[in-house]
């Protein structure tokens, strides 16, 4: 069987339901991520793509219950992973589940890693936290890790610091981490961030194999859609706390329906195209306490919009099997019109 194909016909491995994450701001709740609904299969690779601000992190950190305590909080939704609610647990029975079943590679790994601590320490950490396991099984456990992910001397590397390591080596060493006990899903958001293309590429890979030898779920947080081209199953587009668009990776990028999605492709440079300038998307997202309560999020940056983008508020719908659009676009006239 097709291991690309074979997931769509399997229950969810994470189900999110109409997920609302708020945050105070001067006394008033505003929410970055708001009535967000999505699914991921088993071994599955779903990317979220769009600007910085739409709301992909704090989805994410949603998702691990790691926002900000007092000023972020989960407001409404479900979070349901391999059929536990997430949001009827405890802390102690969260624990139990964050870095075991579910574990995140973070943005920055320099501010990601204790930089008082050694690799090792650091790693085995992880490995006493969740398993029974002496102190000698743990280290050796370590090296391996280190080893897997393609860290050079890694029996001198376990003894090292995060600082005697480059980005890239540091990015690695994060992967070992959240590896380490196995996860059903592995979140990576922004896991390239601020290193070079070569290394951008080693990482990708890295992820890409370590996902089919060990049938991880993976939720791939990106702003860049070539990484997304490469990795994705399914993909999810978020605009100011809401998903406009998801489809598979080939729809998306062969019949793209939301403006904005058609805008960050265009914005793509094309090694067969000469052009004097670079396409951009007009305007910036709203800040969180500036988002319209009414109306479409993007009216404002919209080349397509159209008076009732004012007042009327889009709602995800299906266009066609396994293609869902929010626009009024495809409420309200042919679409090839416009």
């Amino acid at each position: 069987m097709n291991r690309k194909k074979s997931f769509l016909t399997e229950p969810p491995l994470l189900e999110v339901k109409n997920l609302e994450t708020a945050f105070e701001i001067d006394g008033v709740e505003y929410n970055a991520v708001d009535q967000v609904s999505f699914k991921v299969k088993p071994r599955q690779i779903l990317g979220v793509v769009g600007e910085s601000g739409c709301g992909k992190s704090v989805m994410s950190l949603s998702i691990m219950q790691l926002l900000p305590k007092g000023s972020g909080k989960l407001k409404a939704g479900e979070i349901i992973f391999d059929g536990i609610n997430l949001e009827t647990m405890t802390e102690s029975q969260i624990n139990k589940i964050r870095g075991r079943d579910i574990s995140m590679i973070f943005q920055e790994p320099m501010t990601s890693l204790n930089p008082v601590f050694t690799i090792g320490y650091q790693l085995q950490e992880v490995l006493f936290n969740h398993w029974k396991i002496t102190k000698r099984e743990a280290r050796q456990k370590s090296i391996a890790l280190l080893k897997s992910v393609g860290i050079s001397r890694p029996d001198k590397m376990v003894d090292g610091y995060p600082h005697q390591l480059s980005g890239g080596m540091r990015q690695r060493v994060m992967i070992a981490m959240a590896i380490a006990c196995q996860p059903k899903l592995l979140i990576a958001d922004e896991p390239t961030t601020a290193l070079d293309v070569t290394v951008q590429a080693q990482i990708l890979e890295l992820l890409k194999e370590i996902q089919s030898v060990n049938d991880m779920s993976v939720i791939l947080i990106t702003h860049d859609l070539g990484v997304v081209a490469e990795m994705c199953n399914e993909v999810m587009v978020m605009y100011a706390g809401k998903i406009v668009e998801r489809t598979d990776v080939d729809r998306l990028f062969h019949h793209a329906k939301h403006p904005y999605t058609t805008l960050l492709l265009g914005a793509i440079p094309k090694m067969d195209e000469s052009c004097e300038r670079l396409s951009t998307i007009q305007g910036i997202v709203p800040s969180l306490t500036n988002i319209p309560k009414n109306g479409c999020r993007f009216v404002q940056r919209c080349p397509k919009a159209m008076p009732e983008c004012l007042t009327t508020t889009p709602i995800l719908k299906s266009i066609e099997q396994g293609h869902e659009v929010a626009c009024l676009l495809y409420e309200t006239r042919n679409p090839e019109e416009g």
